[in-house]
């Protein structure tokens, strides 16, 4: 449950609460959103946890500067949350955490997740992670890194970039990934999203790693992602977006 010094009610949205728990102010090592359905106060039944990594413009440190922390607000589900058309078919807790360094580091990362599980209902089964440019990067670290050992469902990198190698590729290809890119995106250029893919499914998963890339597309590709309007723009030479990248990642547990 959220620490007791937050009154809930303050943060209502369309569809629960959406609430800031500035850095410091809680044992996670980041300061965060939190997204609670209405259900959640009420339901004995644990939700599943999406955790969508910002990008580079959205650093800030809450602890010094409060209002930091809206920045968190500027894309992806947080600003679909705040804009009222938050509406996957499954309801979920949705945390977006904040980086108030210079770049995401994958050890906090680890920690703000396993002290989310710890601290939440959530199911432990059914927890995703999704990021776009920076948090895309940060989503390839994490698999590339712990594999197994994040306990992550399902994961959506958009406009990312990585490491392609042999250890990375392995730990990558046991968490089912669909990656996500514009193909004239000159900000984190596509080709490591071309390459990962079918480094991954050349070690034949369980689930085959999928890419979807929007021709002609900039840095820019996370709005029709995640809002779902990308779907038939999308590049007929690479997997088609044909399903909303939620109801996607609701498919698969650990």
């Amino acid at each position: 449950m959220p620490a007791k010094d937050h009154d809930i009610s303050q943060f209502e949205v369309k569809g629960g609460h959406h609430q800031p728990f500035r850095l410091g102010s809680t044992a996670a090592p980041y300061g965060y959103f939190l997204f609670t359905p209405e259900s959640y106060q009420t339901s004995k039944d644990k939700l599943p946890l999406l955790i969508f990594l910002h990008g580079y413009g959205e650093r800030g440190n809450s602890q010094e500067e409060s209002s930091d922390l809206d920045k968190i607000l500027k894309h992806g589900p947080p600003k679909m949350i705040e804009n009222s058309i938050w509406a996957p078919t499954n309801k979920m807790v949705v945390a977006s955490p904040q980086c108030h360094g210079n770049w995401w580091n994958r050890e906090k990362l680890k920690e703000f997740i396993e002290y989310l599980v710890k601290e939440y209902n959530v199911d432990q089964k059914r927890v995703y992670l999704t990021g776009l440019s920076m948090g895309g990067y940060a989503t390839f670290d994490l698999l590339g890194t712990f594999g197994d050992e994040l306990n992550i469902a399902a994961a959506v990198p958009i406009c990312g970039s990585g490491e392609l190698n042999e250890a990375n590729n392995l730990n990558i290809s046991k968490t089912p990934v669909w990656v996500f890119h514009g193909s004239a995106d000159t900000t984190v250029k596509p080709e490591y999203s071309m390459k990962i893919v079918p480094a991954v499914n050349a070690l034949a998963p369980k689930v085959p790693a999928k890419l979807t890339i929007y021709p002609g597309v900039t840095h820019n590709s996370w709005t029709m992602t995640y809002s779902g309007s990308g779907m038939g723009k999308e590049d007929s030479a690479y997997d088609a977006f044909d399903q909303n990248i939620y109801d996607w990642m609701y498919q698969f547990t650990r």
